[in-house]
């Protein structure tokens, strides 16, 4: 069972210089007990598909076709903001990548937890025993004296941590994840993400994980959707995407991982030219203009190729595994 499944969506902008086409035709789905990573560089469409998701679209963006289907029922975008609001923090919950930014500087922890729960109908001695706890999970020492502190007088791993507990209070099914780990340091950031998957595993609901980390989204998840200039041109397992790329932009995305650099350089590889304006998407192959396998075809729309076992690349040359002498 999918918790999530998007089809087909396309989000804009209304803006002075025009519209931008922000996300075209996205469609993958987050099933059930799985972690999903979406991974792509600035710019890709990764925070647009999150607000897409939540109904937190700016007042300049709507939602021009597909559907966001949650829980094999409602589909999302035909939802009302008042049915947005009842499904977000119980069903659906949210970790930002700033911890700073999501809790109140002038608020205790215990309160600001106690506040996320007002809909669950338990006492406020439940509400603040249940906070105690979840942070214990957290490995927050001291749980219930620190239900009493201000989020200023905990460093910044423990303020992610906290960040955490409070999305995973209410046991949502879906926990969607963005760049959780960007603020935090090497050290920080390995913790956090086998915590992480420690609760979901726990709790047993479905992750969905921004990140431009390719070691993070490799550590973390179960499968990978890998996005360019707002579309979708690679998913698949982690193993499948990590292992064996199709898609030329994930095969030099990955590249520039580096970690994948095996002697020590000057300057780490990058990848030629610049994502297109989405105000005017090129016809053709979006990745096209910097893409070192182009040839005549490309001038269409390249369909998905299914290369097997759930692994599908939006290439016409899918089907083709990189040589050697293209590499080069």
């Amino acid at each position: 069972m999918n918790v999530l499944e998007i089809n087909e969506l396309n989000v804009s902008f209304a803006t002075e210089e025009g519209v931008v086409h922000a996300l075209k035709d996205v469609s993958f789905t987050v099933p059930e007990r799985r972690v999903v990573g979406v991974v792509g560089e600035s710019g890709c469409g990764k925070s647009t598909l999150i607000n897409a998701i939540l109904g937190l679209l700016a007042k300049n963006g709507r939602i021009d076709g597909g559907t966001i289907l949650f829980e094999a029922g409602s589909d999302l975008t035909r939802l009302g903001p008042a049915e947005m609001r009842a499904l977000r923090g119980v069903r659906i919950s949210t970790v930002f990548q700033d911890p700073m930014g999501a809790l109140n500087p002038v608020i205790s922890v215990g309160r600001q937890m106690a506040n996320v729960q007002y809909r669950s109908g338990r006492s406020q001695a439940e509400k603040m025993a249940l906070a105690a706890a979840m942070l214990r999970q957290v490995r927050i020492p001291d749980a219930t004296a620190a239900l009493g502190r201000y989020p200023h007088e905990f460093s910044g791993g423990m303020k992610q941590r906290i960040a955490i507990a409070m999305a995973l209070m209410m046991e949502p099914a879906l926990l969607i994840a963005d760049e959780p780990t960007t603020a935090l340091d090497a050290t920080l950031e390995v913790a956090t993400i086998e915590l992480l998957r420690e609760l979901q595993e726990k709790i047993g609901c479905s992750v969905l994980f921004i990140s431009h980390h390719l070691g993070v989204i490799a550590e973390l998840c179960d499968d990978v959707v890998v996005m360019y200039a707002g579309e979708v041109v690679e998913r698949g397992t982690t193993r499948q995407v990590f292992n064996d790329p199709r898609h030329p932009y994930t095969q030099r995305l990955l590249e520039c991982d580096p970690a994948r650099q095996a002697q020590r350089v000057r300057r780490l590889p990058t990848i030629a030219g610049e994502i297109p304006d989405l105000r005017c998407r090129p016809a053709g192959c979006i990745f096209a203009p910097r893409c070192f396998r182009r040839f005549d075809a490309c001038a269409k729309a390249p369909p998905e190729q299914d290369i097997g076992g759930g692994h599908v690349a939006r290439c016409f040359l899918a089907e083709q595994p990189e040589t050697a002498k293209e590499r080069t």
